[in-house]
């Protein structure tokens, strides 16, 4: 295991495991204002190591790999309603599926892995159809719920909930911000309350994550000793 580069904030690392478009970017913006490094997809052993915090792919195709690798480690899903999440799908799908095609996609391939892990991508002629997705996000909600019952390392939350950051951070042994001592953010739109999360990457946007401009944001592909090597398992 390649070793930091940076002072890790937190003291076990920390992997948000919900499915895209349940609200990934918004809590990986949230944890960065908290000051913890933050990758929002991770596709080196370098990017792991450097962040306190990883979110979207692969985290939430590989989040029991990462529990054997990462012992210690904190899971976080994300549940979004079901009639909000699927059009927000269908929409990333739209713009995404040809960058995930298997042989010609320009995607990352742990990504393209991690799509097709979750909603076979590959399999099905018809990826959009609303049954189809609906099965791929229930499957996902219970294989995740099965995995982590009656452990004290993962929590669920709906990040439209009032006062759920208070319940990550309290998670992640994070205290709850001072609102009086709240920072002015560096990106206007997120002058969020300090107990719920920003809302990011509402309807038809997808690259909020990109415009975020902050110190801590780790690259999805840093190098470390081992170049931009990622690890070993297979699913």
């Amino acid at each position: 295991m390649p070793k930091p580069t940076l002072t890790n904030k937190v003291a076990n690392k920390v992997f948000i495991i919900g499915l895209p478009r349940t609200g990934t970017t918004s809590v990986s913006v949230a944890l960065l204002e908290q000051g913890l490094t933050v990758a929002h997809q991770a596709f080196t052993k370098q990017a792991f190591m450097l962040a306190d915090a990883v979110s979207d792919a692969p985290c939430f195709s590989d989040y029991q790999q990462l529990d054997t690798l990462f012992p210690n480690a904190k899971f976080v899903y994300l549940d979004r309603p079901l009639d909000k999440w699927l059009p927000s799908m269908q929409m990333l799908l739209s713009k995404m599926l040809v960058h995930l095609d298997k042989d010609n996609g320009r995607f990352h391939p742990i990504m393209k892995r991690s799509f097709n892990h979750c909603f076979d991508i590959w399999q099905v002629e018809d990826v959009f159809d609303d049954d189809h997705l609906t099965a791929c996000y229930q499957r996902h909600q219970q294989q995740v719920l099965s995995y982590f019952a009656g452990r004290d390392d993962f929590i669920t939350i709906d990040i439209s909930i009032a006062g759920s950051l208070a319940t990550l951070l309290q998670f992640i042994d994070i205290a709850a911000p001072d609102t009086a001592e709240l920072p002015q953010l560096n990106f206007p739109p997120l002058n969020f309350p300090p107990l719920n999360f920003p809302q990011l990457n509402m309807g038809r946007n997808v690259a909020s994550w990109d415009e975020y401009k902050h110190p801590n944001k780790i690259s999805a592909n840093a190098s470390g000793p081992d170049k931009r090597k990622f690890f070993d398992y297979r699913l």
